[in-house]
Parts: C-alpha cells; sequence; structure tokens
C-alpha cells in the first residue's frame, strides 16, 4: 500500500479550502488533515499535526504566507509548503521560494496535476517554472558564492547535481548505490558548506554553478 500523504490546508478563503479538500479527498494516497485560515494559525496546526506537505496561501491577511514559511523554518518543522497562489508576478512567487517554499501552483489547477505536485514536493522535489528560476538565480548573482563550492567533496558534488536535476533523496541514494541516511548526511553537510538554507536554494546554486546533469 502506497504511503498517504498528510496534508495541511491554508488559506483565508474557505471556499478555497473546501475546493482543495474535494480535489484531495478522492486521491488514495492524499489525506487532508487539517485547516487554517491565516499564517499564525496555519503555524500553530503545522506544529500540532506534523503534515508531510502544507498547501500554503501567500496572501492573508495578519501573518501572511511568507512569514508563516519563515516561521516553520524557524522552528525546524519538517514539512514541506507549496504555495497555492492566484498571483502570478515573480516579486509574489520568488519571496515566498526564499522564504523556504518547495515550489507552488495556481489556485485553478488541474486537480491531478495539484495531486502530482502534492507527491512531487513530498518526494523531495523543487517545482520551479523557468522563469521564477531565472529570477531568483539572477538576484543571486551579485552575492557570489562560487567559491564555497570548492569546500565540496566530489561526492557532495554529485548529490548537489541531482539535487539541481529534481531528484528526491531516494532517488540520489539509488543512482550513487548510497543509503538514504548517508544522502541525508550529504546534504546537510551541502547546505552547510555553502551557507545556504535549503534544497531549492541548493538546486539554484548549482544550477548556476555548471553542476546539473
Amino acid at each position: 500500500m502506497a504511503e498517504v500523504i498528510r496534508v495541511l490546508l491554508v488559506d483565508d478563503h474557505q471556499v478555497v479550502r473546501r475546493g482543495l479538500r474535494t480535489f484531495l479527498e478522492v486521491q488514495d494516497d492524499i489525506e487532508v488533515v487539517g485547516e487554517a485560515a491565516d499564517g499564525d494559525e496555519g503555524v500553530a496546526r503545522a506544529e500540532e499535526l506534523r503534515p508531510d506537505v502544507v498547501l500554503m496561501d501567500v496572501k492573508m491577511p495578519g501573518t501572511d504566507g511568507i512569514e508563516a514559511l519563515r516561521k516553520l523554518r524557524e522552528s525546524a518543522n519538517p514539512a514541506r509548503v507549496l504555495i497555492v497562489t492566484s498571483f502570478t508576478e515573480q516579486r509574489t512567487v520568488v519571496p515566498a521560494l526564499r522564504a523556504g517554499a518547495a515550489g507552488y501552483v495556481y489556485k485553478d489547477v488541474d486537480p491531478d496535476a495539484l495531486a502530482g505536485a502534492i507527491r512531487s514536493v513530498h518526494a523531495g522535489h523543487v517545482l520551479l517554472q523557468p522563469e521564477v528560476a531565472g529570477a531568483l538565480l539572477s538576484d543571486d548573482a551579485a552575492g557570489g558564492g562560487a567559491g564555497r563550492g570548492s569546500s565540496l567533496t566530489e561526492r557532495e558534488r554529485e548529490v548537489l547535481g541531482l539535487i539541481a536535476d529534481g531528484r528526491s533523496n531516494r532517488e540520489i541514494a539509488r543512482a550513487l548505490v548510497l543509503s538514504e541516511k548517508t544522502v541525508k548526511t550529504h546534504v546537510s553537510n551541502i547546505l552547510m558548506k555553502l551557507d545556504l538554507a535549503d534544497r531549492t536554494q541548493a538546486a539554484l546554486w548549482a544550477v548556476r554553478h555548471g553542476l546539473t546533469g
């Protein structure tokens, strides 16, 4: 039996939450475990329920989605956050990705595509549209960082390249004939050595410095 992915919905519009729940309840491997109407409630519910994936709106009254993302990261909550937004502007999406989101989809997304996105981020993938990845990379350009790559071992560079290719830890372990625990250790070392916050930033760093396959 496939692992059930536990999902928390965070959106200030009840009708949106209801629609998302309706989409997801027909999926055998996805369970909606809770809902929240704003960022603060979302953070509290994420701490209480420990979901695998959080579907997070960006624009909400009070604590918005970006601030909620920062709070989740500060608390080391392991949930993967997928932004669900009606805003297409890079100035809205890019800060959310910088704050720790694993990707984003639009609120008019096809139900099957939404379920696929949830499965993808749960597996460790990063969902980035090319134009948003480009914006993130151009913003990073002024910061340099290439020199930090010299501290990586050859194995860590291999792992980083596979992260940039969108591979999950399990897929990386299979590709390099390693245990998942060893891959997790390599990923932690990569983030520490490059002074990066998460896999999204690691993937972007690798793309910018030519480590993709």
